[in-house]
């Protein structure tokens, strides 16, 4: 995978947080909005993957996309691909033979020079390693955004890249060493199948099933005070900064917000951060 296109992908990985594995914990994953003086917006829970279940975009969001003036990503997009290595050091330095030689072979089965893999940030290789081999850069979020642009929308993020990137890099490195130790030791048949539940439950937006998800599936294999410290910065700390800054710009004009869906559900999360602002919300049926 050429440079540009790496950075592209890694990207769009960052945006969900450590893992796909954390997903609206509330049924509806598409939202029509009505703000109190009757501007109307989208709100849409994304899934970052471009497993083509979900990256063939609906003909119902392409006509949400469509009728919007602006589209609000996580974060704007990223060119900068220091963001994604280590300051110094390298991780040969920081492994065992064996954990090098798993590295070395995820590597390669991600089409990832191995010399870039030993200086990337240590929670950036956990994060490409927990997941499927990538088929295309493109996720369902930069095609969303692709869209968007092909249409002449404005096209904005929530987060500059920098605030983005720094969720994950306030992690010690003691303790990102701690997720790739994580995601090492996952056997890659148990990663496939998590992938393959995660696509049903995003599919099917089933509420229960995704909760179940997120604790077998991620926190099962983190210490349990990692875990939550991390669910915290990722998505409860965050979704305050999101809902401050969607809510005032839903307000002026009509948006299509393109966010991870974990950031939707509960009492912290963008739904209910629209609701408490006044705002009338119905799902969208996608189908």
């Amino acid at each position: 995978m050429r440079r540009n296109a790496l950075f592209t992908f890694i990207f769009s990985l960052i945006l969900i947080s450590f893992s796909p594995f954390l997903l609206a914990a509330q049924k509806g994953l598409f939202w029509k909005m009505e703000s109190p003086a009757g501007v109307t917006s989208y709100l849409f829970g994304t899934m970052h993957t471009d497993d083509n279940r979900v990256s063939d975009l609906s003909p119902t969001v392409i006509e949400a996309v469509k009728s919007v003036d602006t589209f609000i990503m996580e974060a704007e997009s990223g060119n900068d691909p220091t963001a994604l290595m280590m300051e110094k050091g390298s991780l040969a330095e920081m492994i065992t033979e064996a954990e090098f030689e798993q590295v070395r072979e995820l590597a390669d089965f991600h089409v990832m020079h191995l010399g870039a893999a030993m200086q990337m940030k240590p929670w950036l290789l956990a994060v490409i390693f927990d997941l499927p081999k990538p088929q295309t850069p493109f996720a369902q979020d930069n095609l969303l955004m692709r869209k968007a642009e092909d249409l002449g929308k404005e096209v904005i993020g929530i987060e500059t890249s920098k605030e983005h990137f720094a969720v994950m890099d306030s992690f010690s490195l003691e303790e990102q060493l701690v997720m790739l130790r994580a995601v090492l030791k996952r056997p890659a048949a148990e990663k496939e199948a998590n992938f393959e539940k995660l696509i049903t439950a995003y599919m099917a937006g089933d509420a229960e099933n995704v909760a179940a998800l997120d604790d077998q599936m991620t926190g099962s294999i983190l210490p349990k005070a990692m875990w939550a410290k991390m669910r915290t910065k990722l998505i409860d700390e965050r979704n305050v900064v999101m809902a401050a800054r969607t809510v005032e710009k839903a307000k002026q004009t009509p948006v299509f917000i393109a966010v991870g869906a974990s950031h939707l559900a509960g009492e912290g999360g963008l739904v209910s951060a629209f609701n408490k602002a006044g705002f009338k919300l119905s799902p969208v049926n996608v189908k």
